[in-house]
């Protein structure tokens, strides 16, 4: 990384200042990617877990396929998916409350006993596809921000903080070099105005 700075004080103490926050921040920048993976990693396991019980719910209603025709589809229909928002290492992440089904009326009377067995299938099939639907994007959300929050940790890990190091070091070592050349430069003025001095007391002699 090129840090723009001058060979002066004022410069140092900013790079300096510049410095310390990074270095500051860098471990906690560090334990948000840590939290974050292990939500990546949990979150892609949940979602392992809810495509095998979405086939299950499938090979439910697949079961049942002869049945089907027979039955009204229109009784069941989604009426609100429930949602809030949570923080997980810092990034709002929406959660899942859950999902609300509108049931038309039908007469028990008129239509096949498995009819309501048949609504539940549905209903399960439904909700699994949405949670499916849901984690997927759940997880694309935290895969985002922990790519991000790993960008982050390298920029300050391997380019801004070497960065200020090394510009920190060109200053002092600058600085410490101009001392050494004035320190230099007052002790050969110091030892030519003494030969000079010695002289004139010569020449008055």
């Amino acid at each position: 990384m090129s840090v723009k700075f001058q060979y002066n004080k004022t410069s140092l103490q900013l790079l300096e200042k510049q410095l310390k926050i990074r270095k500051r921040t860098l471990p906690i920048i560090k334990s948000k990617e840590s939290a974050l993976r292990v939500e990546v990693k949990k979150c892609k396991d949940d979602l392992s877990g809810l495509n095998a019980e979405l086939e299950r719910s499938i090979v439910r209603y697949d079961s049942m396929f002869a049945l089907w025709n027979e039955f009204d589809r229109t009784l069941v229909s989604v009426k609100d998916v429930n949602l809030s928002v949570r923080k997980i290492a810092g990034t709002r992440i929406p959660v899942l409350d859950g999902v609300d089904f509108e049931v038309r009326e039908f007469s028990l009377f008129s239509q096949p006993k498995w009819y309501c067995d048949g609504i539940d299938i549905l209903k399960n099939l439904a909700r699994a596809a949405i949670l499916c639907e849901f984690t997927q994007a759940k997880l694309a959300l935290l895969e985002k921000a922990r790519k991000k929050t790993t960008q982050k940790v390298n920029l300050f890990e391997k380019v801004q903080i070497p960065g200020y190091e090394d510009a920190i070091r060109k200053i002092k070592r600058f600085m410490e070099d101009e001392e050494n050349l004035s320190k230099s430069s007052q002790k050969i003025l110091k030892q030519l105005l003494e030969q000079r001095e010695q002289q004139k007391m010569h020449s008055e002699s």
